[in-house]
This record gives structure tokens, sequence and C-alpha cells, in this order.
């Protein structure tokens, strides 16, 4: 076995047909699906276990419901391939994807390989790196909240890579992918960037999580961890990523987070962090939510797709 795509599914059966029928309508033949059910409270186990009688690469499990970090695990432990690929049940893998994967880490040997990703709207989300690239850049835009490529779905791994990177506490429910990322690149993998895309994200899913401050310690405190063995490297950019996590708490007009956790960020900063983000924190924070709120919209409105109007 080559491949092992593992899906964590919760809630998402009007997704699920599509996501299963762009993975095993791929060329490549060496590969399986192991899709974690984590306990979905609407059709979605049905619907797996039914695409799984009439497909015998699709392995399901059902579990009570652990979090999306805890799903992708228990789908690493259970499956056989020497490379894993994750998929989210709401997005799909382009056509062939897997071959093109495989083929590019087989070549290289690198112990992961990332690349763009489309969106539905038909854009192209494309940092422009390619070849091999150092991990440290690869963690400081993480930590920026500013990657355009692939951060845990649509990339081939080496198995071994993964092995005790899929650990976070319960609480972390955003951003758990890129700290899963982090993990892996805090271990200097050989990481190789392709300019084709293999992977279509689905922007804009609702769901109904909303993060909290207990929730942001806690994450917090996992990425600490994680960056400590290189902190003096790293300390100014995790300064930064909280930064940028609040001014989304901010963007919510959620103002009270400011006494109650980040006002201490004042006395952190360093020129290295983008002079924005450095004034977000500085001005009182119901005059920052314009300034935040006013750059959001402006990148909303960038971003959204346009209808032309010329017959």
């Amino acid at each position: 076995m080559e491949i092992s795509v593992i899906i964590p599914v919760y809630n998402k059966e009007e997704y699920l047909d599509h996501c299963f029928e762009s993975i095993f309508q791929q060329s490549f033949s060496s590969f399986e699906v192991v899709a974690v059910d984590d306990g979905s409270t609407d059709h979605s186990g049905s619907i797996c276990d039914q695409w799984a009688a009439k497909e015998p690469r699709l392995h399901v499990i059902h579990v009570s419901n652990g979090g999306v970090t805890a799903a992708r695990r228990i789908g690493y432990q259970q499956s056989q391939g020497r490379y894993i690929m994750f998929a989210d049940a709401d997005d799909l893998l382009t056509e062939g994807s897997l071959q093109l994967m495989y083929d590019t880490i087989e070549r290289t040997q690198a112990d992961e390989v990332i690349g763009p990703y489309d969106d539905q709207y038909g854009h192209r989300h494309d940092s422009g790196l390619r070849d091999f690239v150092e991990p440290e850049l690869l963690i400081r835009d993480l930590l920026a909240v500013r990657s355009k490529f692939c951060v845990l779905w649509g990339i081939i791994f080496r198995r071994e890579l993964l092995s005790g990177c899929l650990l976070a506490p319960r609480q972390i429910v955003e951003r758990e992918d890129s700290l899963m990322q982090i993990k892996c690149l805090m271990r200097q993998p050989r990481v190789y960037f392709i300019d084709k895309p293999a992977y279509l994200h689905y922007e804009d899913v609702p769901n109904s999580r909303r993060e909290s401050l207990d929730w942001i310690r806690i994450y917090d405190e996992e990425l600490r961890q994680t960056l400590q063995p290189q902190w003096q490297r790293y300390q100014s950019a995790f300064v930064h990523h909280q930064l940028k996590v609040y001014e989304k708490f901010i963007d919510r007009r959620q103002f009270h987070v400011f006494q109650d956790y980040y006002r201490p960020l004042r006395h952190q900063l360093t020129s290295d962090i983008p002079l924005m983000d450095r004034i977000a924190i500085l001005l009182p924070p119901r005059l920052s939510y314009f300034l935040i709120h006013g750059y959001k919209l402006f990148l909303r409105h960038a971003r959204a797709p346009h209808t032309s109007t010329l017959s």
C-alpha cells in the first residue's frame, strides 16, 4: 500500500459524496481511504458505510466525538500506507493528484510535498514557493497566518514524519492543522513545493465553532512548547501570531480580550513585527476595530468572485 488518504468526518453529509468521488476516480491505484466518523450527529456515518459497502478501498472507523486532531491520529494509526495524505470531508482532490504527489515524493525523496490549492471560486492560492524550501520560512508564514499553501490537507507526507505530531489538547478547535504542521516542521524535514494544485479547498464553509480565551490560552501554551527547542529564533514570530489572533477577536467586537489576555503584548513588540499589527495592539481596542475591520473588508472584497456584466 503506497498512500493512505485520511479523512476526519463530522457532520458533512452534504459534501461527502463529492469528496469520495474525487478520490475514488483517481487513476493512481495503490491507495486506501480511512474515514474517521468523529461522532457525527447527521447522516455522515451512514453515508460513509454506504460507500464502504461498494468500495473495498474505503475503511470506516466510528468513534465518539474527540475532535479533528484525534480523528486524524486514529486514522493515521489504523492506516497502512507508506505515505499519508489528509483530506477534509468538504474538500476535493483534483484529477490526477495522487499520481502527481506520489511521483514527486518518490523522485525528490522529500519528507513532505506541498503545492498550491484552488478554491470553489476559481481562485488559486499559490505561495510562489518552488523546489526545496527551508522549514523556518514555512513556520514563520504559518505563525503570521499568511500561508498560501496547503497546511495539512492536500500534502503528501512520509509516514515517519507524522509520528508523534498528531497530538493536541481536545480544546484546540481552530488552526489545529497549522499547529500539527509546525510540529512536523520543527523536525527539519525536507519540504518540496510543486507548481500544480492537487487539492480543491472549499472556503467559508459554515461552522458553529467560536474560540474562547480559555481555548486560546491552551493553544498558545501548546504552540509555545512546540517552539521551545528554538525559542530564541521564534519568540517574536510567536508574539506576531498572538497579535493576528487578537485582531480576529477585535474584528468580532470582543473588546474585553485586550484587558483579559492581550494587554501584555504591548510590551513585547519588536521591529520585525509588521507596523500595522503593532498599531492595532497599541490603539484602544474600539479604535483598532475600525482599522482591522476595514482592512478585512478590503481583503474579502478583493478575494470575492466578480461576475462580468459585459455581453
